[in-house]
């Protein structure tokens, strides 16, 4: 089984990976320290290379068509949390380190998200379907990280924690107009508008996100104040007093950033205030997985916080407030794999067993990088002045109770 075999040893340190190959043959590696026990099976030679080359990527690829599985009451899950726990191993690993020099040099033209391009981009994911989402997201369509009081709340009320969350960040005012940048499914531009009597313009590259935006601003009686555009945002020629934006920057691309946060502070006046919700890693600059960007986020990448920061110091914009979600998108990932699974007799009718592996595949290996690896959410709140929110963060906390309470007597359901 070489060269497979020589990396294994190299890469399991943490829990005992026995691999059956092709011909039927075990073979076992680690057992050392206590982690997960995973039986897998491989039948097909070609991934004794492959799996060496490009781990990530011939996996995800092996698992989707039936190549690889697991076996002795060993799951998916398994493997991927021995693949979490032993990442640093394997990122040591000699030509790994060769493989990954080579690949930084090219990452621009991976992350890039040019006009015209970052539409194609956005649809090859958020244009699936509705009516697949629907099959594992919480009720209101929120795609992004929850925000989880204690692990007893359900999906739907973490999810309102979350808006809850960023409607105090905003520290809106009557008569404000507020863009939510990649808006989704609209449900934060919604409760931003009904908490508080301000104009929302939600802006979306995907059809299908803007088309059902719409419709529930209109069932809500919200469309005089809620508007969903599909445009992209380096388009607006407008000013805001508030601008938000959830799980969309991780889609803008490093070489984009200088872009990014100069049209964030275009679009602003001095006293504007700005809340990023986005995916970052503790680690250094790297790139994204390439299983990932290759079949479900193309052009994504979550950043580390020192790429993010330069950007934001070069357009002049000061920093208010920084916050780690830490592992609440891992639980939030637990809750949406688990509704997957409930529906996933329904997922293989829409597309077919193949496909239904392979949201497999991202889901769990998501919550593990979140759980395990080095995967975060941070939320960063922006302005030109230094005291465009009150100095102190008590506000925050008092505001989200407000809105618990108006949330109860506008009746605004989950």
């Amino acid at each position: 089984m070489f060269p497979l075999s020589h990396m294994m040893k190299s890469f399991v340190q943490n829990g005992k990976l026995e691999v059956i190959d092709a011909d039927n043959n075990r073979h076992v590696f680690g057992g050392k320290a206590d982690g997960p026990h995973v039986v897998m099976r491989l039948t097909d030679k070609s991934l004794y290379r492959k799996l060496v080359f490009n781990p990530e990527l011939n996996a995800g690829e092996a698992y989707t068509d039936g190549r690889m599985s697991f076996e002795e009451g060993t799951t998916l899950r398994d493997f991927l949390t021995l693949f979490s726990v032993n990442r640093l191993n394997i990122g040591n690993y000699p030509l790994q380190k060769v493989i990954r020099k080579v690949s930084m040099l090219f990452r621009g033209k991976q992350q890039s998200n040019k006009r015209g391009e970052a539409q194609g981009n956005v649809a090859h994911h958020y244009d699936l379907g509705n009516e697949f989402y629907k099959l594992f997201l919480d009720k209101n369509m929120l795609y992004s990280c929850a925000y989880f009081h204690n692990d007893n709340e359900t999906l739907e009320q973490a999810q309102r924690n979350k808006l809850r969350l960023l409607a105090a960040k905003l520290d809106l005012k009557p008569g404000q107009r507020v863009l939510d940048i990649g808006c989704g499914w609209g449900d934060l531009a919604l409760y931003l508008a009904s908490m508080e009597n301000v104009s929302v313009v939600g802006v979306t590259l995907s059809k299908e996100q803007q088309k059902l935006a719409s419709q529930r601003a209109k069932d809500m009686g919200l469309d005089d104040r809620v508007e969903f555009r599909l445009q992209d945002y380096r388009e607006l020629d407008e000013q805001f007093d508030r601008i938000v934006s959830v799980g969309m920057f991780e889609h803008v691309g490093v070489s984009h950033y200088d872009e990014y946060f100069a049209k964030i502070n275009d679009l602003m006046p001095d006293e504007g205030i700005a809340v990023i919700h986005s995916i970052g890693h503790m680690s250094p600059p790297g790139m994204a997985s390439t299983w990932m960007r290759k079949y479900i986020f193309p052009g994504a990448y979550s950043p580390a916080l020192s790429e993010v920061f330069e950007s934001v110091e070069k357009n002049s914009l000061w920093c208010l407030d920084l916050e780690f979600l830490r592992v609440h998108y891992a639980k939030t990932l637990a809750h949406w794999e688990r509704r997957f699974q409930e529906n996933r007799a329904e997922v293989e009718e829409m597309y077919d067993e193949n496909f239904a592996r392979m949201w497999e595949f991202y889901l769990i290996s998501a919550e593990a990088m979140f759980r395990t690896g080095s995967q975060l959410v941070f939320h960063m709140q922006l302005s030109r002045k230094r005291d465009a929110t009150p100095l102190q963060r008590d506000y925050m906390i008092d505001t989200q109770r407000d809105y618990e309470k108006l949330e109860a007597e506008k009746k605004l359901v989950l």
